[in-house]
């Protein structure tokens, strides 16, 4: 593929993305929460295989064995809640949550970054109530094993934990990336001066 081709199809995800306007913070720092996106992103990823893997082994094991192994629905539902709750935040920072865009292409710049900030202000505000109460909800898997896998609870129930935590971190961030946008000169007044 061709870089025109490349900076043609980079061109034609940022007009479907309106929010893309949006820059993201740079230098070490960015590169940091880019290295830590890619963490997040690799064990979603990861989660997400071996989610195939779990359901392709109970399949198999319905076809070809006398039986059936248990504990493959199990983990496959436990895997799944991970991977979930460790792409949350990187889902949120690419802007690829679900969302009605009704108006966003409508908007300029600033105005798009201080929507960005306001939406990112809701979910932080969101997240920061509800984390006590997930670690609450968390706290009674102590006792608590899992059916067929014999695991503490506490480990599939801090799941909502680790959800709210990233939803509060990367809307932190989201909110201060929309802030240094809007804070910024316009693209105008750094070309005349």
């Amino acid at each position: 593929m061709s870089s025109d081709q490349k900076a043609l199809e980079q061109e034609a995800l940022e007009s479907l993305d309106s929010m893309s306007v949006v820059p993201r913070l740079q230098g070490p720092i960015g590169r940091m929460i880019d290295w830590v996106d890619t963490c997040f992103l690799t064990l979603a990823v990861l989660a997400l295989v071996a989610i195939a893997g779990t359901v392709l082994l109970q399949v198999s094991s319905r076809l070809f064995l006398p039986f059936s192994i248990a504990w493959t629905e199990e983990l496959s539902r436990y895997l799944f809640i991970y991977m979930v709750a460790l792409s949350v935040g990187v889902v949120m920072r690419q802007h690829r949550n679900i969302s009605v865009e009704l108006f966003h292409h409508m908007l300029g710049p600033r105005v798009k970054a201080a929507f960005q900030a306001l939406i990112c202000l809701m979910i932080g505000v969101f997240a920061f109530l509800v984390l006590p109460y997930a670690w609450q909800y968390a706290q009674n898997g102590t006792w608590q094993t899992s059916p067929t896998l014999r695991i503490p609870m506490l480990y599939i129930f801090v799941s909502t934990v680790v959800t709210f935590a990233l939803l509060l971190a990367y809307s932190v961030l989201g909110c201060l990336e929309g802030i240094i946008a809007m804070c910024r000169p316009s693209a105008t007044r750094e070309q005349e001066s």
